[in-house]
């Protein structure tokens, strides 16, 4: 007989959006539109209610406020428009950082590691900014990083899908650089997620990651990885090209097979223990995984912005490989 956890599962397995059928939509926005209103109905609950409703302060009407936010009875009184801001909208930012180096490039299921990627900065940026939090893009590779602050404005979200859609310019990974870079920019302390495949040195990114704490960020890391990329199989002895560097080189599966899980495993286990050190949260994701995984991270992550650190649970990064 199936248990309740069992019947929950297959329940929530049906909210989720196919990835590949997800891939067949072209406009990201709309795609991004579609994983945050997908899940939204699963939940029953509405991408537009914040999670907080204690109210911080007034500030004047702008153009592209939601009406609904407007406090009549202050209207009536002073002929002025003003809009109630709340302790979550005050204090919540978020930066996006998206690696588009050229492993990002890699696809074996039909769609690459940068577009799944992407897609997940798109509908994370959908989601947040149907939540009135002000949420900015970075891009990650080779060479200056492309920067658009976190703001909360009309016309914003368009800026940030258009800079997700153009095609990546990286060769090799420099994700301590940019990190680095992103610690000086971010002033205020919010939320940051980095979306990338990781294939780089672990301990590189030790460094970045404490300037990062140190001006107070939370930080998630969703390590993006096509599932042929967590098992070696080759049906033949093949020549191999590195997408970031050329170099070319000889593989035998039957011999490189048990080489390459163990190398892959402690790559994985070192990114782990770096996490947790620097208090980073890191998930594993499968570009045949729905993007709805990652979007309940940002969720749990998001609700605890703002509670002191003393009173959050505390808890190991989770590591979840396939």
């Amino acid at each position: 007989m199936a248990t309740a956890s069992d019947a929950q599962a297959d329940q929530r397995s049906r909210w989720f959006i196919d990835p590949a059928a997800l891939m067949q939509i072209k406009n990201l926005t709309l795609r991004a539109k579609t994983v945050v209103e997908g899940f939204a109905s699963g939940l029953h609950r509405s991408p537009l209610q914040g999670f907080s409703v204690e109210f911080a302060q007034y500030r004047p009407y702008v153009l592209g406020d939601d009406p609904r936010n407007l406090d009549w009875k202050l209207l009536a009184r002073s002929d002025r428009c003003y809009v109630k801001q709340y302790e979550d909208e005050t204090n919540r930012r978020c930066y996006l950082a998206i690696d588009q180096s050229r492993s990002m490039a890699f696809a074996d299921v039909g769609y690459s590691k940068a577009e799944y990627g992407r897609t997940l900065a798109a509908t994370m940026a959908y989601y947040l900014n149907g939540q009135r939090d002000a949420v900015g893009l970075m891009t990650c590779g080779h060479g200056p990083p492309d920067f658009l602050p976190p703001r909360q404005r009309a016309g914003h979200l368009q800026h940030i899908m258009q800079l997700l859609q153009r095609d990546s310019r990286g060769v090799e990974s420099d994700l301590s650089q940019a990190l680095c870079h992103l610690a000086g920019l971010s002033r205020r302390r919010g939320l940051v997620v980095l979306i990338s495949d990781l294939l780089t040195d672990p301990e590189s990114l030790y460094q970045p990651l404490g300037y990062l704490r140190g001006r107070g960020h939370e930080t998630i890391i969703l390590r993006v990885l096509d599932p042929a990329e967590c098992e070696l199989r080759l049906d033949q002895s093949s020549m191999l090209n590195d997408m970031e560097t050329g170099k070319q080189m000889y593989v035998d599966p039957e011999a490189a097979a048990a080489d390459y899980r163990q190398r892959f495993d402690s790559h994985q286990q070192q990114l782990i223990d770096i996490c947790h050190r620097r208090g980073a949260r890191l998930v594993t994701l499968t570009t045949d995984q729905p993007l709805d995984v990652a979007l309940l991270e940002l969720i749990g992550n998001t609700s605890s912005m703002g509670i002191p650190a003393r009173l959050r649970p505390s808890g190991r990064p989770v590591g979840a490989g396939r």
